[in-house]
């Protein structure tokens, strides 16, 4: 088995080897000759900038006072110009070999794709940003491709300089500062681990790749393949910079951070853009598709690759596929509001299991499948036509092993000395965050102020230091912070004193490793992030291991982040608006007594212990693994029909039967549902009859009717146990007492407010219709003037059910194919009533000593029958019934043993069924069909219009 780890970048890239001239003289030998000659160990390092000046190699002076001079030097951008590429700094982000093994930060800052950075790599060749007619939204989604081929010809008629330097160049393979370190880190330690064996990633090589020739790629390719366990995607650079910067950075990454773009470019980029995200995509399925082979798993990861799982399972429908979502995911209200959110959510629901960081994403996804695409969301997952989809929270987490060898190393003590001496006797709060609307930089600075403002004791003995990596997308907020800056230094520095440190650019890791550990406190006001594990790696750092390390530091965090759920009960959770909050929480931090600290920060490091990179990646590959077990078990290829045989030898080898039967869609078809009346057809009065005649059997009908309808429709039917209201009723066989499982106090409860939301929907929904029952509400919709509208109402209707009504433990399902939505109590249903007619069952035997029943067969044909499917089958695994068998009626995604079908078209064998009942019990000869048996009078009720209509 192999897991392909499917991500948008690679842990590794490419790295050309330039003449300093510029010129280029002509190889001696081919690219991959000379990269195995001159060996593939060499990892060429970013270059990073120092937290302190006198530590800086410059040759500036200045007459302007110290402070003032290394402030300047502190916020200074690092030089843009591409320097020549020396390996000879330690350690960041990789070890000087790409196999050595060796931390990568949790909450990388990565540079953006296409800028120049440290590695000598080609430029971008992508298309012209959207022209004016598409800013004006001239031009949208319907983007053709034949202007889209036109428009790369004249992209490709352009100077060759660049193509034929870097196809001629030597080059080497080295780790990448791009993507997702947390991943990285969870799948080196699994290895290290022995949990995770056979491994490929997938991904790009975070580069332009138009300026190479073909050649050089599939060498490339190859190199990547063989020696470092990837597989390379490559895409036109135009794809990938509408794709990543346009559609993933404009549009997906604001809007799931609650930061809807409102701009008219954000919507043409929306527009334009889109066809570039399904290209890339659809370029990752086709690589996954190519080099998948049965039993390989699949792990996809992140908002860059929504549409690769429903892709993949189109082409390979049987395949292991996980989706894991590491940033937030928003509230339906938010996620509607992009164009393309059907086709998003469709194709995640290509997934076996989905995955996210905090139990809220997890709702809020489901809610959003509920509300949008109109399906069945349960507590577990998304019910599809055909399949069932998982869904999950799995928090990730650091790797404590290897974070704990980095932090032994010289370097990182080297750097906390220094850090000792700088800021000796002052009390160091310390933040790292991406310069950009969706931190929080700008809130903390602002808070920061405040605290600085109400709080004079503190002055001069408390300094932020605030790392910010810039973006060049985003000068606005750029020029607001560094207002902010400028104003809280000038209000309160000194000539021995400095409160903020604020550094655009990234530190190097052994410095952000120093820094956090000799920090009194972090601070993380991010208005909306997925997890933050630069919170995680501050509270271990803080546990004193190490000579010098500052001990039991305070975390301040802010509660939207997926970090605040994993830390539920932390006390300084503060919301990063309320600025007053956020500097009180400071003050209350830099004053908690010594023991006050330790025990704040025993809970969070005992959460941390338990959260680890490798749990978090063992954890999400055994939940996929039962997951897609389960799903294969229900997939309807899987579901064998009906023995015939077999149910009769095992009817007739038992003593004690009991039969569970679904009314609506089974003993009876569904009917118009303005026009019901109830009625059971007088062939499967008979065959019930016929079977409680046999004193060997237990009968009991189940439906969603009231228990006063169900006595009426059987009332020829003595000894005839009946289930009302899917579960909330039971009249025991041979009695006329009904048993209440549900409090009519806490009914009430819910059921008066939700009828008035019913009833909201009921009023804008013409042809629509509310039933009343005992313990649950039908809203039902089949026959509105308007389906569409009525559809949408009905998901909105039960969005918002669902919301409010949690804490009473009820739920609203839609059921698309019947046109209702039934309002009901999630407990009691059918299996809790299973449940308690065998108790009753098993107790009766007990006390007359006579035979517990040895033989359950349930048949039903709905959504609501899934529940007591799964407790009958649970039932003959744990060998408390001998025989069990669960049947369902057509051609649908089932927990079910059995289904009873005709071939692809999934209407019912009737001269098959016929004959079933008859072989089940004849030797007594009493019945007239199995079509009377399971599903009885099938073809009466389908020729008879006034049959009752269930209430799925």
């Amino acid at each position: 088995m192999t897991v392909f780890v499917v991500s948008l970048f690679l842990p590794y890239t490419v790295n050309f080897q330039l003449p300093t001239n510029g010129l280029l003289s002509r190889r001696t030998s081919s690219p991959k000759r000379r990269h195995a000659r001159e060996g593939s160990s060499e990892i060429h390092r970013r270059q990073f900038g120092s937290l302190f000046h006198q530590h800086r190699k410059s040759s500036s002076s200045s007459s302007r006072p110290a402070f003032l001079k290394e402030q300047a030097q502190r916020t200074a951008a690092l030089a843009s110009d591409r320097p020549v590429v020396e390996g000879d700094q330690p350690g960041y982000p990789f070890p000087a070999h790409p196999h050595s093994q060796s931390l990568a930060p949790s909450d990388p800052h990565s540079p953006t794709w296409g800028t120049e950075g440290k590695l000598n790599q080609p430029k971008p060749q992508p298309l012209p940003s959207p022209a004016l007619s598409v800013l004006q939204h001239g031009v949208g989604v319907g983007v053709t491709k034949s202007s889209i081929d036109t428009a790369r010809q004249l992209g490709a008629e352009q100077p060759i300089a660049d193509n034929q330097v870097f196809s001629e160049a030597d080059w080497t393979i080295v780790a990448s500062h791009q993507g997702n370190g947390g991943l990285r880190n969870a799948v080196r330690s699994a290895l290290n681990e022995g949990f995770l064996g056979d491994k490929l990633w997938v991904g790009t090589v975070g580069m332009p790749t138009n300026a190479l020739d073909e050649h050089v790629k599939d060498t490339i390719a190859e190199k990547l393949e063989v020696d470092f366990d990837s597989l390379t995607v490559y895409v036109d650079d135009s794809d990938f910079d509408g794709h990543y910067l346009h559609f993933c950075k404009t549009i997906l990454w604001p809007v799931f951070h609650y930061q809807i773009p409102d701009n008219p470019k954000s919507k043409a980029y929306e527009d334009h853009s889109w066809i570039y995200y399904v290209n890339v995509n659809q370029a990752f399925a086709d690589r996954i598709v190519h080099n998948w082979k049965r039993d390989d798993v699949i792990w996809i990861h992140d908002y860059h690759l929504l549409l690769v799982p429903g892709m993949v399972r189109k082409q390979i429908p049987d395949a292991q596929i996980g989706f894991f979502l590491h940033i937030a995911f928003p509230s339906s209200e938010v996620f509607r509001c992009l164009a393309v959110r059907e086709e998003l959510l469709q194709g995640m629901l290509g997934a076996n299991l989905i995955g996210f960081q905090a139990q809220e994403y997890c709702h809020h996804f489901l809610q959003t499948c509920s509300r949008i695409l109109t399906v069945e969301a349960t507590k577990e997952g998304v019910q599809l036509e055909d399949r069932f989809v998982n869904v999950g929270t799995f928090p990730i987490g650091i790797d404590i092993k290897a974070l704990d060898q980095r932090r032994g190393t010289e370097e990182v003590s080297k750097w906390k000395h220094i850090l000792k001496d700088t800021y000796d006797g002052k009390r160091l709060v310390v933040a790292r965050d991406k310069l950009d609307n969706i931190r929080g930089v700008r809130q903390k600075l602002l808070s920061y102020e405040l605290f600085l403002r109400k709080n004079p004791q503190w002055q001069g003995k408390v300094v932020l230091i605030q790392v910010a990596l810039s973006t060049a997308d985003q000068p606005e907020l750029d020029a607001t912070v560094s207002d902010i800056v400028t104003r809280i230094n000038s209000a309160f520095s000194s000539l021995a004193y400095q409160p903020l440190i604020f550094l655009k650019q990234d530190i190097n890791f052994d410095q952000y490793i120093a820094l956090i550990s000799m920090a009194d406190t972090l601070m993380v006001t991010s208005l909306r992030e997925g997890m933050n594990l630069t919170s995680h790696e501050f509270i271990h750092c803080q546990d004193g291991k190490y000579p010098g390390d500052k001990k039991h530091g305070s975390l301040i965090l802010s509660e939207f982040t997926g970090s605040a759920s994993l830390f539920d009960g932390h006390t300084w959770l503060v919301n990063p608006w309320n600025y007053k909050q956020c500097a009180e929480a400071l003050n209350d931090v830099l004053e908690f007594s010594p023991e006050q600290k330790e025990r704040e920060w025993t809970k969070l490091n005992d959460i941390i212990m338990k959260h680890t990179t490798s749990n978090w990646l063992k954890t999400f590959i055994e939940a996929l693994s039962k997951a897609w077990n389960e799903q294969s078990l229900r997939d309807t290829v899987s579901i064998p029909r009906l023995s015939v045989s077999d149910l009769s030898a095992r009817y007739k080898e038992s003593s004690r039967r009991l039969f569970i039967l679904d009314y609506e869609g089974t003993l009876a078809s569904w009917g118009s549902p303005t026009s019901i009346v109830l009625t059971t057809p007088k062939r499967a009065l008979d065959t019930l009859n016929d079977l409680i005649e046999d004193p060997k059997n237990i009968v009991y009908v189940m439906s969603s009717r009231m228990p006063e309808e169900l006595e009426r429709l059987f009332r020829h039917v003595p000894g005839l146990g009946l289930i009302a209201e899917n579960g909330c009723y039971i009249r025991e066989a041979n009695t006329e007492e009904w048993l209440k499982l549900v409090k009519d106090d806490r009914t009430k409860e819910w059921k008066d407010g939700v009828a008035d939301m019913v009833r909201y929907f009921h009023e804008r929904t013409e042809g629509s219709w509310i039933e009343h029952m005992h313990s649950s509400l039908v809203f039902h919709f089949a026959n509105a003037e308007d389906p569409l509208a009525a559809e949408r109402h009905a998901a909105d209707c039960a969005n918002h059910i669902n919301d409010t009504c949690a804490s009473h433990d009820v739920h609203a399902v839609v059921d698309m194919e019947v046109g209702d939505l039934i309002v009901e109590p999630i407990v009691p249903n059918k299996a809790t009533a299973g449940r308690v007619v065998l108790d009753s069952i098993q107790r009766s035997a007990q006390n007359s000593n006579t035979q517990k029943p040895d033989f359950l067969f349930v048949v039903g044909d709905g959504r609501e029958d899934e529940v007591i499917f799964r407790w009958a089958n649970e039932l003959g695994d744990q060998k408390v019934i001998k025989n069990v068998l669960t049947t369902t009626l057509g051609s649908k995604n089932t927990e079910a043993m059995a289904t009873l079908t005709q071939g692809v078209t999934g209407k019912y064998d009737h001269d098959w069924s016929k004959r079933t009942i008859t072989n089940l019990t004849g030797y007594r000869g009493a019945f007239l069909s199995w079509e009377a048996g399971c599903h009885f009078a099938a073809g009466t009720a389908i020729n008879n219009p006034y049959v009752a209509k269930g209430c799925h």
